[in-house]
């Protein structure tokens, strides 16, 4: 084998494997873009600001505040495995809160993010308001709290006690 045509196959590998990365690197930052402008337009008609989503952490604080969640839940998107459970929790809350079915939430906002965001900032959907958060959806209100009346004093008898009769001297 000689070794000029060893050097040539191995740099037009080279020059190949090269160009796949390249365009695998190109369809990333397109899919990347695409994210980020569906969710600054999403954000925006939430009332909330556009640039947070560009701002990594901040922007899921952001979803958390759409939905009506607590802050502290960004909390649990750093934790494994549970940070699934928790966003599929959240693409649910923000597909309601833009009227939208749970399909619409696990498909367009769970598995394809990118796809579904660009369809809830630039389609027809408006945001219609917080969903409830957790804790408040199972547990009615307190009833307004009532005095009770002091409890009645002792009466005492209008008649005198019986007297015992005296013996005779």
């Amino acid at each position: 084998m000689n070794p000029t045509t060893t050097s040539t196959n191995t740099q037009a590998l080279s020059v190949a494997q090269g160009l796949v990365i390249g365009v695998l690197y190109l369809i990333y930052f397109v899919v990347i873009v695409f994210a980020i402008v569906g969710m600054w337009k999403t954000f925006k008609k939430a009332g909330q600001p556009g640039w947070a989503a560009i701002i990594p952490i901040y922007n899921l604080y952001i979803m958390c505040k759409i939905t009506g969640r607590p802050g502290w839940w960004v909390l649990l998107f750093l934790i494994p495995f549970v940070n699934i459970v928790v966003l599929i929790m959240v693409a649910l809350a923000i597909a309601k809160a833009f009227g939208k079915s749970e399909v619409f939430g696990i498909f367009g906002l769970w598995l394809f993010a990118p796809i579904g965001y660009m369809i809830l900032g630039f389609g027809s959907a408006t945001f219609q308001g917080q969903t409830a958060p957790i804790a408040t959806q199972s547990v009615p209100p307190a009833p307004p709290a009532t005095p009770t009346p002091p409890p009645a004093a002792p009466t005492t008898p209008t008649t005198p006690p019986p007297v015992p009769p005296q013996a005779a001297v």
